[in-house]
């Protein structure tokens, strides 16, 4: 019943919460497994367990906890404020993508217990994921629901951000001077709405394989596997600045705030956005590096990737570039700040290498 924005902020919050902490403990069964060689904590007798755990784990950390936590959470909270706008523009509508959150992992748990469970690894791949090598027809069935639910939730969360953000601001704001948290999620939103519709045609793809009797990724009958891959990435990468585009916007607040200033660049951080969520939606064949692409289109897809950078490293000079005149205990004196550092630290290192 509830259709306040903060309040359905906070529901996304806890349940991202919850739904990392049994990501988290698949993740610690992955890691105790791997401890040494030989069959440690997974029994002989069903080795698709770890193959299973591997995609619980990939799916649950990436679909359910930090897209809830930072696209939903911080979302439906902060972007109304940020901008001046009573609520956003369909608040019942954002009560029934939370609702429908928790369906989805539902599927995605039922998946666990019917059959063998689905091993197929986190990106489906055909032929484990179809009738021709699958173990569990139903609960790659499960699994596909779920996600197929999740992306319904996104979308709807898209839709709503998108015209808020677009029509529901304070008459003083532009969008030149919108702050940088909306910008990222006007952005982010943006690439929801371009490519789940990708990854649901890939999905009921899979579907239709495994239930139809459809071959469409079957190479002995004409069909092809690669196809998948070709539409799951094209989903898949610009699912990796999904999840980070929502994160940049969350640091450049906190710099801006500890600073007290605007971060150097406004206009260049807004820019750059932009240019990674784009140059992000056409690089997926970089996940496809083993298939057989000829090295043209390799060459393209690798200067692509390393094109990249640049918004990038815009983005990192212009947020170091803020702290620049403050006195250097103004930076470090409260948790927020350190953070802010760290996490700048941690992502030119994680980039550089």
């Amino acid at each position: 019943k509830n259709c306040n924005h903060k309040r359905l902020g906070i529901y996304y919050l806890l349940s991202a919460f919850i739904f990392g902490i049994s990501g988290t403990l698949i993740s610690v069964l992955i890691r105790i497994e791997l401890y040494s060689s030989g069959n440690r904590i997974i029994s002989p007798e069903n080795q698709n367990f770890y193959n299973v755990s591997i995609t619980l784990h990939g799916l649950l950390m990436i679909f359910f906890l930090v897209m809830p936590g930072l696209f939903g959470g911080f979302g439906n909270y902060f972007v109304v404020i940020f901008q001046g706008s009573p609520e956003v523009v369909y608040p019942r509508v954002n009560n029934f993508s939370i609702l429908i959150l928790f369906l989805s992992y539902l599927l995605l748990m039922l998946s666990l217990i019917s059959e063998f469970g689905g091993g197929t690894g986190w990106t489906l791949y055909p032929p484990l994921s179809t009738s021709f090598m699958s173990l569990s027809p139903s609960s790659t069935g499960n699994l596909i629901f779920g996600l197929l639910v999740s992306g319904i939730s996104s979308l709807l969360t898209s839709i709503n951000f998108w015209t808020t953000i677009l029509n529901l601001r304070s008459y003083c704001l532009t969008l030149k001077t919108m702050p940088l948290f909306p910008w990222a999620l006007l952005i982010t939103a943006a690439m929801l709405l371009l490519t789940l519709p990708i990854l649901t045609g890939a999905l009921l793809m899979v579907l239709a394989d495994l239930h139809s009797n459809t071959l469409l990724f079957d190479p002995v009958f004409g069909g092809d596997p690669v196809l998948y891959q070709h539409l799951f990435w094209f989903f898949g990468h610009p699912e990796v600045y999904i999840l980070i585009i929502p994160a940049f916007g969350v640091i450049s607040i906190t710099i801006s705030g500890i600073s007290q200033k605007i971060i150097f660049g406004n206009q260049s951080m807004i820019f750059a956005m932009s240019c990674i969520s784009l140059l992000g939606s056409v690089v997926w064949g970089h996940h496809m590096y083993t298939v057989g692409l000829e090295t043209d289109t390799r060459a393209y897809f690798s200067g692509v990737t390393i094109l990249i950078s640049l918004p990038t490293g815009t983005k990192i000079f212009n947020w170091l570039s803020t702290y620049l005149g403050n006195p250097p205990l103004l930076q470090l004196r409260t948790s927020s700040s350190l953070f802010a550092l760290l996490f700048l630290l941690m992502f030119t290192i994680g980039g550089s290498t």
